[in-house]
Formats: C-alpha cells, structure tokens, sequence
C-alpha cells in the first residue's frame, strides 16, 4: 500500500508536527508533501524521508511571510501530485484537506482545526488590521473560504483532535468526524520530591495565547510567573512585565521538564482547540488554571470558584480549576481560590489522568482506526468503531454524555479513556 502523509508546513515543531511525527511512525515508509519546509523543524521520524514540497517553498522569503501567500494556497495545494497513492493522510489546520487525490484513493483528515483566521476568528483578525489590510484581507479570504469549504468535501473521513473541533468541522463543514484526541509524551512526567513558589506559562508568545492576562494577573497578585517559549510577542511582553515576571524564552527539553515539576500550577489563557502544554503540566502532577474554554475542558477535570462550596470533589479527583473570562481580574479570582483548596489537587491523581492521553493511546487508536477504515473500503464488513465509540461520521451531532454540564468537575469523558478494542 502506498502512503503519503500531507501537512501544511514544517516551519515549527509544535502539536502539528507531534502528531505527524506520531503518523509516520505507523507508516515508515510513507512519502511525505508540504506547502513549506524549514529542514530545521523536521520531527525525528520523518527526517530522511522523501519530502516534496509546493511551488511556494521556492519563493524568496516565503517561509518567514507564509501567512501573507494565503490566496495562493488553493493552486499550491492542488498542484501537489497524490497520483499513485492508496492511502492519503491529511494533518491539517488550513489548506491541506483540499489535495486532489486518485478516485480509488482513500483520503483520511486529521483535522487540528478548521482555518480559524477563515471562520470562527475571522472577525477577530479583521479588528487587528489598518482599514487597506482589512479590505485587502477581507477579500482574499472570501475567496479561500469558499474554496475550504468545497475542499472538506474531498475529504473521505474526517478525524477531529477534540470534541471542540468536532463542533466546528460540523458548523462550518457540514460533516461528522471521529475523535482522536493528538498524542502527548504523558509517560515521561515524574512527582517532584519538592515544589518552588511560582506558577508557569509554556508555549509560543503570540496574540491568542493570552500571556498578557497571566503576566498582568500574577501582578496584580504578586505572585511569581515564569514563562516558558519565544515569539513575535516577546518585546512587548517584556516592556509591560513586573519583576515578578521571568521569561526564559526557549528552553531545553530537560529545562522544561524541570519547570513542569516544581511549578506551583500551570497557568493557561489560550482557547485552544486542544492544548497539550496542560497535559504535558498534568503528567508530572501539577494543577492547571485554564481559561474554560475549548480544549482545557476536555483535558482538565476542573471546576470554577469558590472551591470549597463544590462538596463533589470528596468523590472525584481533579486536576485543576477553570476561570470564565479571558481577563486577569477572572484569572486572579482562579488563583486565588486554588490557593484556598491547594491540598485537594493530589499529584498521582493528576498524573493518572494525563496518561489516558499518552502517545502510546493515540498510536493504537490510529491504527484500529486507519485498519477499519482500509477493510471498509476494500469490502470487509469490518466496522470502522466499536459500537460504544463516539462516532458522529453519520451526521448524527456530537452529543455531550448526559450529566456532563461546563461546571461539572465529576465528568466521566469516554473520548479521553484508552480503550484496548477500539479507538
């Protein structure tokens, strides 16, 4: 069986480029095709693979500017030849699912997220840009979003990394998806015989990941913050920073394992689609105070303040707390009322919970996944999930599990529990 693995660009080593590494391993012979390729930022497991890339690479400068070839997206990613291929496995959050694939092919997305600068956050990158940029803007992403749309039509099946983005492909696609939350190296987390007195911030500095509330909450609070990652936002964020505030920029990978250990809790402002950074915290058995939004409520078992009143934590352990608003006078209230409750928050009880969501889970759901999928198409009566899987390809709506509400920190999430004979 051929295979070709598609994902957008290799510019970053972040989440996406994790769960292609993951992808690749399944497949160690599988060719691979992206828009962008910064050598550098390869994952290990594809590194010396066959690795094409679009006509766009070859532009001066494109990779620093890759953003700004957005109405040239559609005609890179249809250019790239899939010929040949039996298997077609797209890791998309933008153009990738739009690749023209052959009629007997099977085209499989793992969708990260739709386009959010397209869809849902549209408006919100409009607001940041000069009057010309947002005609300019406004224009070219009409065009492309039209033509994502009809590009997720091409799509064979969908898997979604969250029930969040399950959501949104169904908004804005009109199309089901299974969940397979991305893999994350929870097994590698340790209890720290000790914990120093500050709260932690990790991942890349930009716009939507909210530092700012963090930095201006601990402030306010006089609470020490160290921030983990570099990124366009670093100036910015050093000019408004108190002494209070220490930002390492990039670190290490035994730095950051350190960090993650001795923490006093994560904090996490980000409405991500998923967020590994929380569960990376969770797999050395510290507490997350996460914007409760997104992702966050999926991968923390948390509630919202006051703490004490909840007597449902007696039955449940819980991994952290939620705060409702993208502010740092919510985020300080968060804060405060984990530091009121600090002894409920029993470390290996963190830990085991972020090890449902191991990379060793997300290796074995793909594969019964990809296998059924395979047999399906080729006749087999083999059924794609087990019938107790959350399995909207139907069109059926990705129903939450009833007595699973936002304030209730007791959920029972099937999705983020290993099952042995399916995904």
């Amino acid at each position: 069986m051929r295979v070709a693995i598609v994902h957008h660009w290799f510019i970053s080593l972040a989440g996406g480029e994790r769960v292609v590494n993951a992808i690749a391993n399944i497949f160690p012979t599988a060719d691979l095709f992206t828009l962008f390729l910064d050598k550098t930022k390869l994952p290990p497991a594809i590194r010396e693979r066959r690795i094409v890339t679009s006509f766009l690479d070859r532009i001066p400068t494109a990779r620093k500017a890759h953003r700004q070839f957005l109405p040239l997206y559609p005609l890179a990613v249809e250019m790239l030849d899939l010929s040949g291929y039996d298997l077609v496995i797209t890791s998309d959050s933008g153009p990738m699912k739009g690749v023209i694939t052959d009629p007997q092919s099977t085209h499989i997305c793992y969708c990260h997220s739709p386009m959010r600068y397209l869809w849902d956050g549209h408006s919100a990158y409009l607001r940041m840009m000069p009057p010309l940029m947002q005609t300019l803007f406004g224009l070219a992403s009409h065009y492309v979003r039209n033509w994502d749309y009809a590009a997720a039509q091409r799509v064979d099946h969908f898997i979604a990394n969250s029930r969040y983005v399950a959501g949104r492909i169904r908004k804005y696609y009109r199309r089901g998806s299974t969940i397979i939350h991305p893999p994350v190296n929870t097994s590698q987390g340790f209890l720290a015989s000790k914990h120093d007195d500050y709260y932690l911030s990790v991942g890349r500095l930009v716009p939507y990941k909210r530092t700012d509330v963090l930095i201006d909450a601990c402030s306010k609070l006089g609470r020490k913050l160290v921030i983990a990652g570099d990124g366009p936002e670093m100036k910015r964020l050093k000019k408004t920073s108190t002494r209070n505030v220490e930002l390492l920029g990039e670190v290490d990978e035994a730095q950051l394992r350190d960090l993650y250990a001795r923490c006093r809790a994560l904090l996490f402002a980000a409405d991500e689609d998923f967020g590994m950074v929380p569960l990376e915290a969770q797999s050395y058995g510290r507490p997350v105070i996460a914007f409760g939004k997104g992702g966050s409520l999926e991968t923390v078992i948390g509630a919202y303040a006051p703490l004490r009143e909840q007597t449902v934590y007696k039955h449940a352990a819980i991994t952290g707390v939620f705060f409702e608003k993208q502010t740092a006078d919510s985020l300080a209230k968060a804060i405060l009322a984990f530091e009121s409750a600090e002894e409920i928050f029993v470390p290996h009880h963190i830990q085991s919970h972020a090890r449902r969501f191991d990379t060793s889970v997300f290796l074995d759901r793909m594969r019964h996944y990809i296998n059924a999928v395979m047999a399906k198409t080729s006749g087999s009566d083999s059924e794609i999930i087990p019938p107790d899987e959350r399995f909207i390809e139907d069109g059926s709506p990705n129903l939450v599990p009833a007595g699973l509400q936002r304030r209730d920190c007791s959920r029972s999430d099937s999705s983020a529990t290993p099952r042995r004979h399916g995904l």
